[in-house]
């Protein structure tokens, strides 16, 4: 195979040489051509001359190196691994088979409010594929095996289509599977890129029908939720390769925040210049951590992303009033709206817990991309759906997760869905780093849907307890450590305000702030009753014996009191403020937003790992935690990389209300590992410094950064996007070169995107409204690794705000020639977006047009456009008259006749009879050729299919001719009549109606 891929290499290698006509080179004969590729510009031109002994041979007439990238793309499909189809019976309704624990343990009867009306449009349920015993121990020795630094597997990660191909449903059971939905009377939404699950869409009473259950409404405190009232069946043929149906239910994972009331005039911390008391923001945590030292060293996590996952949508002012408050630089975070889940929507509490989610993680790593996973308004999709698009569609090598259920609330199910998804993510490299509770060891207590007892006993939080992620518990500092009179720690206030002020590193104990009037507010932690304990947690000092999973892995500052942390929202029933952040940390009123929990764990130490991977120039790391436990089981490493927390604990201190006997005791800290706060918290420049570099490259890190003409393009438009590769050091100059892979929403529409000077663009477009992620890849060369970078653009939805206000500069310009106006756009309210233009004459103005490109704003500065006008027909002689085009020439008056737009088409030849013959020939000696095995028959009926697509495409003509007759006679060109107009320049957002307008004049002499 190594020498057929080699061949293929060569074959593309040769046509792309800037040669008219390439050699005649071999394809392997196990190559797919697909039949059906999209290619814009042009169909690639390849001739097939002859086929012997097995062997394609191929001549490749050059029209343009755009072709060629085109056919490199379909070369380089490869014959993959495919998985096994298992249905091979009828699949007949009367037999049955149930999914044993398939409905949410919260939906008992005494909450019962009635069925779901019949009628009710449910959409995104999923049908989840159930891996076969063999592909599971597969999935599971793979895993194992990329994180043994033996093994020639070691951190060697698959892509999501290379899952798919090795761990997905056969094509031919997710037809069949889609067949019987459709029999069902479901529409057909579409089949994830992973191919483990079947998105379909239907009513209440199809539902009930198809899965042998009743849809029933459950109140729950003051909300109600609708949920299967059984556990669902579905077709006995369906049984074996069918784990669960999800999205039948509006449960919703828990956001890990626990709130504080608005800190008032004197009563307000950080240093405060009115209290002189004390709370956190990223200074502080970087100062507290040590992560100063690695900023230091230039590792800020340049190069790196971070997927945030949630359920609300934010509004960027807030993040960008928390960067202008905390001292950071001003950088909004890509917004991705999971498909087909609702058009976005702001819910209370979810938005704040994104707001610092977002907030902290691009505030530690402050290099990295930050990518905002959400899904929308329909309530059967939860932060779930964000975790599996985050996933399938690999957006970050880093997924931060502060949502989570007590391992109680899931289904048997439940729990092998979400954690398959978690499996996944572990062998494409992604890490996932999850808040671990905020109810300490009785993580069940705020779940009303369960009874008494069940709420009291011990529990931890999933997904945080899954062997596939890593656990944030939580810490505190002493009371006395962060009280006003503290100058050890703590700069003190001298008139105003500091934001950053701790000093150091601050001892450490366990968070417990519970109490019997608030209740439990204490960091997660304990032991799994769902997940196996895993190989690498062995090893440290006060791990116990045991056969389930210890939660949580490490711990960071948690407490809302001791200290709690500043964030910026407005989302008014968290923070309990209209205008928060809109004077510093501090609303109109002078008060602060404050809040704590395992929520700001997640992405501070997601933040963390960033800086880590970019020292590493890591593509991702999987699952971590090996590394995390090997360290500490060194006691030198230990005592330098962690702070080893000896004190507190997170057992129930409320009252028996609350907790069991259990809970009561359970856990306290010891020395070494606990379940109270795990390994300890870290000090991130020791651990970076510790973290083994078996995985580092000898090339230099590159950084893949993209942008958009603009991030809201119209429905059908043509979006150009521009992707630059850049070196990440500063004392490294040389020019990137290679190639670009380019994948939308999960699947490869370029392979071998060329560079040029570092760069390339690539035209986008879609019909599809919505969402839709834009990933390109870069090779790599011989000096610089690969590095992938991505952002998302929204068809057909506006994302633009505010207004703008525009001026331009008078012209004068002599006739025949041209000259140049410039025009500022200021924008006002925090206005972003692109602008594209129109320009318009007082008076019949004949011979003249203008170019102007379309102007993007993406910050609060004003900027400047260059608009060119030419008063000399020859200039204006293939002017559009539309005005189409991004800085196309255009005429400047629709009435005027600036000379003929029209040209006599490129003659061409009707080569279709001579290829078509070719074809024939070979579909001739193909069949007639014996062949032996399947494979060869399989490649017979496929390279048929491509002959036919060549010949159709005018394969075996080499004429590379053009009519050239089209030239204008520029010898009696005539120029604009002199004399003095108003122009009128009206600036209208691609995406909205946002307009504004202004004159300028334009003297011709």
């Amino acid at each position: 195979m190594r020498q057929q891929i080699r061949r293929l290499a060569k074959f593309t290698a040769a046509l792309n040489n800037e040669t008219h006509e390439a050699p005649v080179v071999e394809i392997p004969y196990n190559i797919i051509l697909p039949p059906a590729v999209s290619v814009r510009g042009a169909d690639p031109q390849i001739c097939i001359l002859s086929l012997s002994k097995g062997k394609v041979f191929a001549r490749h007439v050059l029209r343009s190196i755009g072709y060629l990238a085109a056919f490199s793309l379909m070369a380089m499909v490869s014959w993959g691994q495919q998985s096994t189809a298992r249905i091979t019976g009828e699949i007949n309704d009367s037999q049955r088979a149930t999914i044993l624990n398939s409905h949410p343990p919260m939906a008992q009867p005494t909450h019962d409010a009635g069925r779901v009306p019949s009628g009710t449009k449910l959409q995104g349920m999923s049908l989840v594929y159930r891996r076969s015993d063999a592909q599971e121990a597969d999935l599971q020795n793979l895993i194992a095996s990329q994180q043994d630094a033996s093994s020639a597997l070691y951190h060697k990660w698959l892509t999501p289509d290379e899952f798919a191909a090795r761990f997905g449903m056969a094509d031919a059971d997710i037809k069949h599977v889609e067949s019987w939905l459709e029999q069902q009377g479901f529409s057909v939404d579409g089949v994830s890129r992973s191919k483990t699950r079947i998105t379909f869409s239907g009513t209440v009473s199809q539902a009930e029908a198809a899965f042998g259950t009743e849809l029933h409404y459950y109140k729950l405190d003051s909300q109600t939720h609708y949920a299967p009232s059984s556990d669902l069946s579905i077709p006995a043929a369906l049984s074996s390769v069918v784990e669960t149906v999800t999205n039948l239910s509006s449960f919703r994972p828990k956001a890990h925040v626990q709130f504080k009331p608005p800190q008032h005039g004197p009563q307000a911390n950080f240093t405060s210049s009115q209290s002189g008391s004390h709370y956190v923001t990223p200074k502080d945590v970087a100062t507290i951590y040590d992560i100063n030292a690695a900023y230091n060293a230039g590792y800020t996590g340049t190069g790196q992303s971070i997927a945030v996952v949630g359920q609300s949508s934010v509004e960027l002012s807030d993040i960008e009033n928390f960067q202008s408050a905390a001292g950071l630089t001003k950088k909004d975070p890509t917004l991705v709206l999971v498909p087909d889940s609702g058009d976005a929507e702001v819910k209370p509490r979810d938005e704040a817990e994104s707001d610092l989610d977002l907030e902290y993680s691009g505030g530690i790593g402050k290099g990295a991309s930050i990518y905002f996973v959400y899904v929308g308004n329909n309530l059967n999709y939860s932060t779930w759906d964000s975790i599996q698009y985050a996933v399938d569609n690999e957006i970050a090598p880093i997924i931060s997760n502060s949502y989570g259920d007590c391992e109680t609330d899931l289904s048997s199910t439940d729990y092998s869905t979400l954690n398959g998804i978690l499996k996944q993510a572990a062998s494409q490299g992604q890490s996932v780093i999850s808040a671990a509770g905020d109810s300490g060891s009785t993580d069940c207590y705020d779940d009303t849907g369960l009874t008494s007892s069940q709420r009291t006993a011990l529990a931890v939080d999933f997904p945080a307890s899954s062997q596939y992620v890593t656990g944030m518990g939580g810490t505190e500092f002493p009371a006395d450590d962060v009280s006003s009179s503290n100058t050890t720690y703590w700069e003190s206030a001298s008139g105003s305000d500091v934001v950053s002020s701790a000093l150091s590193y601050i001892p450490e104990q366990v968070w417990n702030d519970d109490s019997s009037t608030s209740g439990l507010s204490s960091g997660g932690g304990g032991i799994s009753t769902l997940t196996a304990r895993p190989s690498w947690q062995t090893g440290v000092t006060g791990i116990p014996s045991g056969s389930y999973r210890l939660v949580p892995d490490i711990s960071l500052d948690a407490s809302p009191n001791n200290a709690g942390y500043l964030y910026c929202s407005s989302d008014t029933l968290s923070t309990g403020s209209t205008d928060s952040c809109s004077n510093g940390f501090r609303d109109s009123n002078a008060s602060l937003t404050v809040a704590g929990g395992t929520s700001f764990d997640a992405p501070i130490f997601a933040g963390m790992l960033a800086i880590i991977n970019q020292r590493l120039n890591s593509t991702g790391q999987g699952v971590i935690n090996s590394t995390l436990y090997s360290l500490a089981a060194s006691s030198s490493t230990y005592a330098s990389a962690f702070h080893d927390i000896t004190s507190g604990g997170n057992q129930c201190n409320a009252g028996s209300d609350y907790c069991s006997s259990a809970g009561e005791s359970e856990y306290a800290a010891t020395t070494g590992y606990d379940e109270a706060s795990g390994l300890g918290s870290v000090d991130l420049y020791n651990l970076l410094t510790s973290w083994p570099t078996t995985t580092a490259s000898s090339l230099a890190a590159s950084r893949t950064t993209l942008t958009a003409s603009t991030t809201s393009p119209a429905s059908g438009a043509s979006d150009t996007i521009t992707i630059i590769v850049a070196s990440t050091s500063s004392s490294l100059t040389t020019t990137p070169t290679g190639t670009l892979t380019v994948i939308v929403d999960g699947t490869t529409e370029m392979s071998t995107l060329a560079l040029s000077n570092g760069s390339a663009t690539y035209s986008f477009s879609s019909t599809t409204s919505g969402s839709h992620v834009i990933e390109a890849t870069y090779s790599g060369d011989s000096t610089y690794a690969g590095s992938t970078g991505s952002l998302a653009v929204t068809v057909g939805g506006s994302s633009s705000s505010g207004t703008f206000t525009l001026a331009a500069t008078n012209l004068t310009v002599k006739a025949g020639s041209s000259g140049t106006s410039t025009i500022t756009v200021t924008p006002e309210n925090g206005y972003t977006g692109t602008i594209g233009w129109s320009v318009s004459s007082s008076s019949s103005l004949s011979n003249a047009c203008y170019s102007l490109a379309d102007t993007t704003v993406s910050g609060t500065s004003a900027v400047t456009a260059t608009m060119t006008i030419y008063t000399n027909e020859s200039d204006c002689s293939s002017a559009s008259v539309t005005g189409s085009g991004n800085g196309r020439r255009k005429i400047l008056n629709t009435s005027s006749s600036v000379g003929s737009n029209s040209a006599p088409p490129p003659s061409t030849s009707n080569t279709a009879p001579a290829s078509l013959a070719m074809a024939g020939l070979l579909g001739a000696g193909l069949l007639g050729w014996r062949f032996r095995s399947r494979s060869m028959r399989m490649f017979t009926g496929i390279f048929l299919l491509v002959a036919i697509g060549f010949a159709a495409s005018g394969c075996g003509n080499t004429s590379n001719s053009t009519n050239s007759s089209n030239s204008t006679n520029s010898s009696s060109s005539s120029y604009a009549t002199k004399g003095t107009y108003t122009l009128t320049i009206v600036g209208t957002d691609t995406s909205s109606s946002i307009s504004a307008s202004t004159t300028m004049m334009l003297t011709i002499d």
